[in-house]
């Protein structure tokens, strides 16, 4: 490991444990391997319903643990698929759990989202990231629909306009994180 690497953490937005968006993050690391370390964040499955009542200095133990995570990362990748044309619950669920702690204000996000059609999450997630205000600009945003058809079990993208994109964001992601 080099000592100048950025400490990434992928947080992927489906909790199928064999998802494409897992996939993506797996290519993703292949493609920063020189330049980033990436923590994979699995455990949105885990992170109780938001209730604000419990939005205090003795929030639940998971909440604390994800919050920790976020703000010792130099960036936040988010993959995301699109469930019923919105965001998946448990990823928006973990988001605002970070709302009055304000562990994305000003942190450097890249968010991908990878689904059948995707925009509509796509789109809400944008402006539930400002509402936070991440740092996240047009260069470190991308949609990726019919993403099975891009994006192999082996973790590799097989479509050429979207491995040129996903290379974009990276070099867009790292240049928002230095």
């Amino acid at each position: 490991m080099r000592l100048n690497k950025k400490r990434i953490l992928a947080i992927n937005g489906s909790t199928r444990t064999n998802s494409t968006n897992l996939n993506l993050i797996k290519a993703f690391i292949g493609l920063t391997i020189n330049d980033l370390e990436v923590e994979i964040f699995n455990e949105l499955a885990q992170i109780p319903h938001f209730n604000p009542d419990l939005d205090n200095t003795s929030a639940p133990k998971e909440v604390t643990d994800l919050r920790k995570k976020i703000k010792d990362a130099d960036g936040v990748l988010i993959c995301t698929p699109e469930y019923a044309m919105g965001v998946p619950g448990a990823l928006k669920n973990a988001i605002d759990w970070t709302v009055s702690s304000a562990e994305f204000s000003h942190k450097p996000v890249a968010l991908i989202t990878a689904s059948s059609i995707g925009e509509k999450a796509h789109a809400s997630l944008i402006e539930t990231l400002k509402i936070i205000e991440a740092n996240i600009t047009n260069d470190t945003q991308l949609l990726i629909s019919f993403a099975k058809t891009k994006i192999n079990t082996n973790s590799v993208i097989t479509d050429n306009e979207t491995s040129e994109q996903v290379k974009k964001l990276i070099t867009s992601f790292i240049k928002i994180i230095k």
